[in-house]
């Protein structure tokens, strides 16, 4: 039986290099986002090298909480099942606190909490029916400690992933009797479009297919959390928990 994989914001950057390298690994695949001309673009692309490969596109704003639960549901009966839902969709804007632009630091709350909420909620009632699933979470480096200026919601955000991603595992330790992983993955820099505009050097950036290879590991390792690529970012990770915030703020 052919493993099923759904993607929320696959029509760029982590998500679309996700699909391409899963779709070489095999599985059929549900892509999701708002802008449905590059998903369809990113099916042609991955139907055209591996026709084998069955992959249905969906319109999708994970802010819409009906509409996260119906394509979720649907992507599950045009598949016959989802094996695996990776939470991607995120959003990376942000500003200062108190500096007029609160509605920058809400619009990355609305996506990256409430709508990975309800991404997780829907995919756990498929898997909690299934009774089996892999649930991933793509938090990210800024989740470990908190983040100045216009990442301070950014990496709160990722946290919130994170911690929801362990609760969750750790209520399926409790259930044996369901075949449910859960894995968070902590990226470091990986070259995206929600990065590519930024003009200073960024330590330790990687290119997108380098770096995805190595989510992709973690993912289908079924870890239960991971920084990727590890090298530097489980050293470098290792050094954020513990470093005074005055060098961990310096350090990224």
């Amino acid at each position: 039986m052919t493993f099923t994989t759904l993607i929320t914001g696959a029509s760029s950057g982590l998500g679309a290099e996700m699909a391409r390298q899963f779709a070489a690994l095999g599985h059929d695949l549900a892509l999701t986002a708002r802008r449905t001309d590059r998903l369809d673009a990113l099916k042609a692309e991955i139907t055209a090298a591996h026709p084998e490969r069955r992959v249905e596109t969906y319109a999708l704003d994970v802010t819409d909480d009906e509409a996260v639960t119906r394509v979720f549901e649907q992507a599950k009966g045009d598949l016959g099942r989802l094996d695996r839902v990776i939470v991607n969709a995120g959003l990376g804007k942000g500003a200062p606190y108190g500096k007029g632009s609160h509605y920058a630091n809400r619009q990355t709350i609305e996506t990256n909490v409430l709508g990975a909420a309800i991404q997780t909620e829907a995919a756990m009632a498929i898997f909690r029916e299934q009774r089996a699933g892999h649930l991933v979470l793509i938090s990210s480096v800024t989740a470990l400690r908190g983040m100045p200026k216009s990442m301070t919601t950014y990496g709160a955000s990722k946290a919130f992933l994170a911690a929801l991603g362990e609760g969750i595992r750790s209520e399926m330790l409790g259930k044996p009797e369901l075949d449910i992983d859960v894995t968070v993955l902590y990226p470091g820099y990986i070259r995206s479009e929600m990065n590519e505009k930024v003009e200073q050097k960024t330590k330790f950036m990687v290119d997108t297919e380098v770096g995805v290879r190595a989510m992709v590991v973690a993912i289908e390792g079924r870890k239960p959390k991971a920084l990727v690529p590890a090298k530097p970012w489980v050293a470098v990770g290792s050094a954020m928990r513990v470093l005074p915030l005055s060098v961990v703020r310096k350090l990224l």
